[in-house]
């Protein structure tokens, strides 16, 4: 990881969960990329663990992409949210 990447992705954490504020753990979205495959690191939103992994169906995006998109968002608009607001702070 490059020096670029590592204050880009602290700056995406520091924003805390993109749904609910609490402190968040990093999520690489996956809209175009295979499986196995991580997107870039300046494509990654921040989410808590609940939102990103341990929510269940419909709260966190790995238990129920469709569901959790439905409720909050697609990963590219929350995506296009996370830089907006990156931008403002800088």
């Amino acid at each position: 990881m490059t020096k670029l990447e590592r204050q880009h992705l602290s700056k995406v954490a520091e924003l805390g969960c993109i749904i609910c504020r609490m402190p968040a753990e990093i999520h690489h979205i996956r809209n175009g990329v295979g499986m196995a495959q991580r997107s870039s690191h300046f494509n990654a939103i921040p989410l808590c663990p609940l939102h990103h992994r341990i929510g269940g169906n419909g709260v966190a995006i790995h238990a129920g992409q469709k569901t959790f998109e439905s409720k909050f968002g697609t990963e590219l608009e929350l995506l296009d949210k996370v830089k907006r607001l990156i931008n403002v702070r800088t």
